[in-house]
């Protein structure tokens, strides 16, 4: 099914959506989208989203199932508090993705802003996947507790930083993988640098896989920089600070 979003309300695009998809529907495309909000937010059904334009805020906000690719960039708040399903960006996303993610994977082609990952969490066997194949903003991976951060620098220049300040500030869970080096002065104080195992590297290459295929990508090109494996290296970040 093939629905024009152009000039229409959000409210209105998401009930012709729902409406579809309540109708049996498995995959929608969605053209000239541009900045409605709440995309998918919800949906609990095994469909296809393709979205062909711009979504503005929340697309995939409390997200159990569906597959959404955006052939475009997305603004912030992408995949809170998600559940389960697949959100493929072809652009940059902004600010707060992930926020409470607890399962599913979320693949954007470039660029992160801020606080990418806050609060990311695993949930019983549910173990949440971002990737990042561009540069983070400042506070990647902010208080999380769970799941699974890959940030590659695909575009970045020679010597350039991959992510910004504060870097798994709060983090006492999860691991986050940062394809280049990361300098001391940019980690939180509760991370540690760790060496990669077999495991990791396994990890790397089935994440990574999927991850190269939706973008059409090298794979071996793309693993043959050495990553940074980055973990929480107390569980009470904050412990000491209110403890009497």
């Amino acid at each position: 099914m093939r629905i024009d979003a152009k000039g229409i309300y959000y409210r209105e695009l998401n009930r012709i959506l729902r409406e579809a998809i309540a109708s049996g529907e498995k995959e929608l495309v969605v053209d000239n989208v541009n900045g409605q909000r709440y995309i998918a937010d919800a949906v609990e059904e095994k469909v296809t989203i393709i979205v062909n334009g711009v979504p503005g805020n929340d697309l995939g906000v409390f997200m159990n199932g569906p597959t959404v690719i955006v052939n475009d960039s997305a603004q912030d708040a992408v995949g809170n508090t998600m559940n389960q399903g697949k959100i493929v960006i072809h652009g940059h996303a902004g600010d707060v993705l992930g926020y409470g993610m607890r399962g599913g994977k979320m693949f954007i082609r470039d660029d992160v802003g801020y606080r990418v990952g806050i609060h990311m969490k695993s949930y019983k066997k549910q173990v949440p996947v971002i990737v990042a194949g561009g540069k983070a903003g400042d506070f990647f991976g902010e208080y999380m507790a769970g799941g699974i951060l890959m940030l590659l620098g695909l575009n970045a220049r020679d010597g350039e930083m991959l992510a910004g300040d504060y870097l798994g500030t709060g983090m006492h869970g999860g691991v986050i993988y940062v394809r280049g080096r990361v300098e001391k002065h940019q980690l939180g104080a509760e991370v540690g640098e760790v060496d990669l195992d077999d495991q990791d590297q396994q990890l790397l290459q089935e994440h990574l896989g999927e991850f190269c295929e939706d973008f059409d990508l090298d794979l071996k090109e793309v693993m043959g920089t050495k990553f940074t494996k980055l973990i929480p290296i107390s569980s009470r970040p904050y412990g000491n600070l209110y403890a009497y």
